[in-house]
């Protein structure tokens, strides 16, 4: 590697600038063309994403190289003219999806399609349930339960609460993580709570619809004091589903996938019509959640947009 060209992580992406961390120093880069036009369909480059780059004589820097990714965090970016598979987070170890117990109200079939990108992508997913102290915890706890007893780890938490910072370094120091979820939720409050010299803005809930604000504007990722990076990442309205087909949707659901085998017709639908389907029996049964089910059949055929 020439003495001009220098490797680091892409840490910030705002208007066409990225800003690369390098040897301790924060680079702003611009792509070069080439990169540009390799592929029109998907981000080239994403926050995360290691690359090389060339310093420019005005400091700035040209990136030339996207290195290959050990993971990416990905969804269908909707209201394009052509499907557009978006890049939200490269080479990550983990994400929490962080919803609020109230203010605004949990969307649980968005939480279950968040599962499902997770699920297709091997990405360890963190469910991270924040605002408690506005909401009866026992009822709260029931409504989720589901997913722990799914495998999926659940964190009840308030950001109000002194010892939530404390309790998600456990988590996420000496890991790449990232924060998603619905805006107004509030990661970067948390965030915060985490390590106060991030000193992120936040924002309140919107009276006129109860739904939450994008406080988070660009995306973007932060050293930790103690190790590990964290991506702060805007609130996410949308989530369509990328490279994943109908036929294969019940193997992203954990509950169902164990019993796809069992049902009679090997191209069972799992649908209300289907006979001798052993999803529908368990569902009957109560081993399967009604709620999970229906996430899985409005995915499956494809009548909600989120």
């Amino acid at each position: 590697m020439s003495e001009m060209r220098r490797q680091g992580r892409v840490l910030r992406f705002q208007s066409d600038f990225f800003y690369v961390f390098s040897d301790g120093v924060l680079v702003s880069c611009k792509a070069r063309g080439k990169l540009k036009t390799r592929v029109r369909n998907t981000d080239i480059i994403a926050i995360g994403d290691f690359v090389t780059f060339e310093f420019l004589p005005d400091g700035s820097g040209i990136i030339t190289d996207v290195l290959p990714r050990t993971s990416e965090w990905v969804r269908m970016m909707t209201g394009m003219k052509i499907p557009y598979r978006q890049v939200l987070i490269a080479n990550l170890d983990q994400v929490l999806i962080v919803f609020a117990a109230a203010d605004p109200e949990p969307r649980l079939r968005m939480l279950d399609r968040f599962l499902v990108i997770c699920e297709r992508q091997h990405i360890h997913p963190v469910i991270v349930i924040n605002k408690m102290d506005l909401v009866d915890e026992t009822a709260t706890k029931a409504r989720f339960a589901i997913y722990p007893r799914l495998g999926y780890e659940t964190v009840f938490i308030s950001a109000n609460d002194p010892d939530a910072g404390e309790r998600l370094k456990s988590i996420i120091v000496g890991k790449i993580s990232g924060f998603l979820g619905p805006s107004g939720v509030g990661k970067s409050t948390l965030l915060n709570r985490i390590d106060e010299t991030l000193a992120l803005k936040t924002g309140e809930i919107s009276d006129f619809n109860k739904k939450g604000r994008h406080t988070t504007v660009v995306r973007e990722m932060f050293p930790l004091k103690e190790g590990g990076f964290i991506a702060d990442l805007p609130g996410i309205k949308t989530l369509g589903l990328w490279d994943i087909q109908p036929e294969e949707l019940d193997g992203y659901f954990p509950e169902i996938r164990p019993l796809v085998e069992k049902c009679f017709y090997s191209d069972c639908t799992h649908d209300e019509t289907e006979v001798d389907c052993a999803v529908r029996d368990a569902v009957s049964a109560g081993t399967v959640d009604p709620d999970r089910y229906q996430s899985y059949l409005r995915m499956r055929f494809g009548d909600e947009e989120l």
